[in-house]
């Protein structure tokens, strides 16, 4: 008997780099039992070259990846998402459209690596570091035994992932 898989929406702003990262991680760690998406409330219509070539660089699914706005998701004909989580503090803070079927909500901010300034090097530092977050919170998510927690002890969980720092073994 197979389980229907958990779609989870990742929202920040742009919908450029932390998001779409993590949709990307999500779809590959989640092994099918996930399903990732991510999208923004103003997104700025591309994905940022860096989150492509660091995801590129640690072989994580680029395929697909597109900027795009949260209002795709609140169709009718969208996927029914289990959990919502926005990855930026501009995101949180804004009225999200009504998501059908009232999924799960966290926030996990992560500092946005695409308004680093500085030389290359700066600014792939301040990717992988967002990126190892993202990781980091998202294998901890991977990793609750939802079948066994209840409504209220599944949100304080969501919510102490998002004040989870990031590991340093991963993404060097």
């Amino acid at each position: 008997m197979s389980e229907r898989a958990n779609n989870v929406l990742f929202l920040c702003t742009g919908n450029s780099a932390r998001s779409i990262m993590a949709e990307s991680i999500m779809n590959r760690l989640g092994k099918g039992r996930f399903h990732g998406y991510s999208a923004g409330s103003h997104p700025n219509g591309r994905v940022n070259p860096v989150a492509l070539s660091l995801l590129k660089q640690l072989d994580f699914p680029v395929d697909g990846l597109r900027s795009k706005s949260w209002d795709e998701f609140a169709a009718p004909t969208a996927p029914h998402f289990d959990f919502v989580i926005t990855v930026c503090d501009n995101a949180a803070g804004e009225v999200c459209p009504v998501w059908p079927g009232h999924p799960m909500t966290a926030h996990w901010g992560i500092p946005d690596p695409a308004a680093v300034e500085g030389s290359g090097v700066e600014k792939m530092t301040a990717f992988r570091q967002a990126f190892r977050a993202m990781e980091t919170r998202i294998k901890l998510f991977l990793s609750l035994p939802l079948a066994s927690l209840d409504q209220l002890r599944l949100k304080e969980r969501l919510d102490a992932i998002g004040k989870t720092p990031a590991s340093d073994s991963n993404a060097q």
